[in-house]
């Protein structure tokens, strides 16, 4: 049942992803094409922060969604990846469409423009197949397991001295 889990948490990563590349492409595109104060807005820093902003999440997440499903197909343990990617792209992908949003201003919330759709299907991404806490909890978990089950030293520069 947890491999199963664990698979869809890969396939609901995939999905995040997609609405990440939707919102940067429509972000872009009219940053690229809308003008303000006699030149394009995607000249301006806080749009290119923006821009930036989310090509850094888009490919964070996209690595860990790659992760989990290379460890999947070898027939590796992938449930830590898994939860990692599908916490990280839908997380992604919310940041992605709002702010898809906030580069379009007004023309974000119109029904003509996708990006509201975008921040929607993000948002329920970070809900099904377990929330972004339970992801937290399932990568939390799996990392104590694994302090558990290793003697890992602690580097002697911060190792606890008693007084």
């Amino acid at each position: 049942a947890m491999m199963t889990l664990d698979a869809g948490r890969i396939g609901i990563a995939g999905q995040a992803l997609g609405i990440c590349q939707a919102a940067i492409d429509i972000a872009g595109t009219y940053a690229r094409d809308r003008s303000a104060f006699g030149k394009p807005i995607a000249s301006l820093y806080a749009i290119q922060l923006k821009l930036s902003q989310m090509a850094c999440k888009y490919e964070a997440a996209r690595l860990l969604t790659w992760r989990a499903a290379i460890a999947k197909d070898r027939g590796e343990d992938f449930g830590k990846q898994a939860a990692m990617a599908k916490l990280c792209a839908s997380e992604a992908a919310t940041f992605c469409g709002h702010t898809a949003i906030q580069v379009l201003g007004g023309m974000g919330y119109v029904s003509d423009m996708p990006a509201e759709r975008y921040y929607r299907d993000a948002r329920i991404t970070e809900i099904y197949e377990g929330t972004s806490e339970i992801q937290h909890l399932v990568i939390a978990g799996k990392l104590l397991k694994y302090y558990a089950d290793n003697q890992v030293p602690i580097p002697a520069s911060v190792t606890p001295t008693e007084h």
